[in-house]
């Protein structure tokens, strides 16, 4: 019998501690600092998973290794174009090359890769420019960026390029552009007047109509 007591002893102190818990507990969820706090949690978990999903939404310039989304143009006025721009390379199809050697011209120089979405989307497009602006006496000259030969290569006979590109794998070429170009600028496009110096940049892709709009008003200076 006094080992049944204790134990009925032992189960009622117990319980009257759970309620009494309890009831601390509901005390606490009631008072207002408290229901403060709990708002205040709320909230900064909430923040913290808006700036989480944020981060990884949309996919930046260094993360893809190229610029998505259309051009952006700057026009330079012809006292704010610097010295006029050279390097020398070699082409995709082995030749030699020279930036100086379009002096006189016109010239439009093209940044591109072969693994580069916007590139591919814009290339049909600067062909058919290409095309047209050549017997204008038009220069074009593709910068291979980053990119491996074979690749490249397939690249120009898929799009049908019949414009030069000289292949930068080491990004060499581009230090001549480097005080007007971002280094990871793909796609990218420059138009130099006749005396070689940067007339017109688009840093991102762009369309045909914009290209031959832009190379117009270059054409047209000193006409």
């Amino acid at each position: 019998m006094a080992t049944r007591r204790m134990r009925l002893t032992r189960a009622t102190r117990a319980n009257r501690q759970e309620r009494v818990a309890t009831r601390r507990m509901r005390l606490t969820a009631a008072t207002p600092g408290s229901r403060a706090g709990g708002l205040i949690v709320t909230a900064v978990l909430v923040v913290l998973a808006g700036l989480l999903g944020g981060c990884s939404a949309a996919p930046t310039v260094g993360a893809t290794g190229y610029v998505q989304g259309a051009g952006t143009v700057t026009v330079l006025p012809v006292g704010q174009r610097g010295a006029p721009r050279d390097f020398s390379a070699t082409t995709l199809a082995g030749a030699p090359f020279s930036l100086a050697s379009t002096r006189g011209h016109v010239t439009v120089v093209n940044v591109w890769a072969s693994w580069c979405p916007p590139c591919r989307a814009e290339a049909p497009g600067l062909q058919a420019v290409w095309q047209q602006f050549a017997s204008s006496g038009v220069r074009f000259v593709g910068i291979d960026t980053r990119d491996q030969v074979p690749q490249a290569k397939a690249y120009q006979a898929h799009f049908k390029l019949t414009f030069p590109s000289v292949s930068d794998n080491d990004g060499s070429v581009l230090l001549a552009f480097r005080d007007t170009l971002p280094p990871v600028a793909i796609p990218s496009t420059l138009i130099l007047d006749r005396s070689g110096r940067v007339a017109v940049r688009v840093v991102g892709g762009v369309t045909e109509t914009r290209l031959s709009d832009l190379l117009r008003q270059v054409l047209g200076e000193g006409s």
